[in-house]
């Protein structure tokens, strides 16, 4: 641990890790349908007072989708009251019902085991309250960190959080795989699986979220938060702390300037720094979700099939690795390129993988083509739009204005994600004339490519390099664009 006048990098990486979980459980929450979708449906198609059709079914599978768009709506207002922290506890809470509530809906209301209309709701509001749950920690995560990290450090902190998001998916893809195969030898595993198995792989979620919901009561509340309303004892030893003390008391001086500088509000309105700030953070989080990656990373095993290849969940996983690698690119990367350039290279790189994809759908070309440009568009997001949009809305709003901001922003990305989402497999199955199915697969990727070009182009054009600058700087800088 380093002296006093230097800060602690060890009180620094703890605080930054317990929020770090938050990230995983974003991950390890969106992900664990993945693996108990089929136990599930096999579960309600038992019911005897309705028909669980494939629309109730897709419905299911991404009502946590709405909570999502819930909590990052949330996020704003319990931040702005309740603080950073308790807002993160509040989200780990939810984690933590749903978790035990998906696992056993019945509780209170229904008998246990039996299916029925009356459970598919409750256990729909469940995986609700996990959604939220994901909403809160989506955009309060990046926004702790940001707000504890120094200005050399914050884009690498954040970009971990992006590691985190991937590593709690895998994670979970691992724990549904030891769930089923702990009965492999059993022969009724199929029976266990639709009546219990769905229901551990659920409730597996309770481990780390106990964990989190305890840890966070451990950290402080951000120094910004705390001199934004007027704690300033409080802000001065946490940014002691990480900083060193003679460090800790310029910044504060930094953050109570622009807190009284043209407002002694401790938030203004939301649009009080112009127009540009708020369109740039939604916009970056529009393009994130418009230039196609979830579709990939949703529907890579029917994509891979499509292509030909046929060990397909192979291939599914090889590209998890390569999108744990590449994320680490952008971690160690980050404070040495800087924002801008990582995303103007991945948006490039994505629209030439893109465009491979696309080709190949319309040309005579060897199979490892599109399988190869897939694999290089899904590396481009993971170094570039995957964590480098978290950073960009974690640092990019002034102080007075980033808990409602940040909301908004991260409200839109989940809104575009549901879109893309749920109009890629439409979009991907359009048939025209003599191409056939592939006009839709030519026509999708051409798409999300053009968009890539689109996105490179915003980028250079509106959005501000970042690197170095404290968060009081960037306050500034939209200071002089009102």
């Amino acid at each position: 641990m380093r002296s006093n006048d230097q800060g602690s990098p060890a009180y620094l990486f703890g605080i930054v890790l317990v929020a770090v979980i938050g990230g995983l459980l974003f991950g390890y929450d969106t992900a664990v349908i993945s693996g108990a979708e089929r136990g599930l449906q096999a579960f309600f198609q038992s019911a005897g007072d309705f028909v669980y059709s494939d629309g109730w079914h897709g419905f299911t599978t991404s009502s946590a989708l709405i909570g999502c768009i819930i909590g990052a709506l949330l996020s704003g207002i319990l931040a702005s009251r309740l603080g950073r922290k308790k807002s993160l506890f509040v989200a780990g809470i939810l984690f933590f019902l749903s978790a035990l509530g998906s696992y056993y809906p019945e509780f209170l209301f229904f008998e246990k085991g039996a299916a029925s209309k009356g459970l598919l709701v409750a256990f729909n509001c469940y995986r609700v309250l996990g959604g939220i749950g994901v909403g809160l920690a989506s955009a309060l995560c990046p926004m702790y960190i940001a707000e504890v990290a120094p200005a050399s450090k914050r884009g690498k902190l954040v970009s971990w959080n992006q590691f985190a998001i991937i590593f709690g998916q895998l994670v979970v893809y691992f724990v549904n795989f030891l769930i089923i195969k702990s009965h492999a030898s059993d022969p009724n595993v199929v029976a266990w699986t639709n009546a219990i198995g769905w229901r551990v792989m659920f409730v597996s979620e309770a481990v780390p979220a106990g964990l989190f919901a305890l840890l966070i009561l451990l950290v402080p509340e951000t120094p910004r938060y705390l001199a934004i309303h007027g704690q300033d004892e409080k802000a001065l030893a946490v940014l002691t702390k990480i900083n060193g003390a003679e460090r800790a008391g310029e910044i504060l001086q930094e953050i109570k300037a622009t807190v009284s500088s043209g407002s002694d509000k401790k938030q203004e309105k939301l649009f009080a720094y112009g127009f540009l700030v708020v369109f740039i953070g939604c916009m970056l989080s529009v393009f994130q979700q418009v230039i196609g990656i979830n579709a990939v990373l949703y529907f890579a095993p029917r994509i891979f099939e499509s292509m030909g290849v046929s060990n397909n969940m192979l291939f599914t996983v090889i590209m998890g690795v390569i999108n744990i690698s590449f994320t680490l690119v952008a971690v160690f990367t980050v404070e040495k390129l800087g924002r801008k350039p990582l995303l103007i290279t991945g948006s490039l790189g994505m629209a030439l993988g893109a465009l491979g994809v696309a080709l190949s759908n319309v040309t005579t070309l060897p199979a490892v083509v599109p399988v190869i440009s897939i694999m290089l568009y899904s590396a481009c997001f993971m170094f570039s739009w995957g964590p480098i949009c978290w950073v960009y809305i974690s640092e990019l709003f002034p102080n007075t204005i980033r808990s409602q901001a940040t909301a908004i922003a991260v409200a839109f990305q989940w809104i575009f994600n549901f879109i893309v989402s749920s109009t890629f497999v439409p979009m991907y199955n359009m048939k025209l004339g003599a191409m056939g199915d592939s006009f839709g697969h030519f026509f999708a990727y051409a798409l999300y490519g053009l968009i890539c070009v689109v996105a490179a182009v915003f980028v250079w054009r509106l959005v501000p390099e970042t690197k170095g600058k404290t968060l009081e700087e960037m306050t500034a800088l939209w200071r002089g664009h009102k």
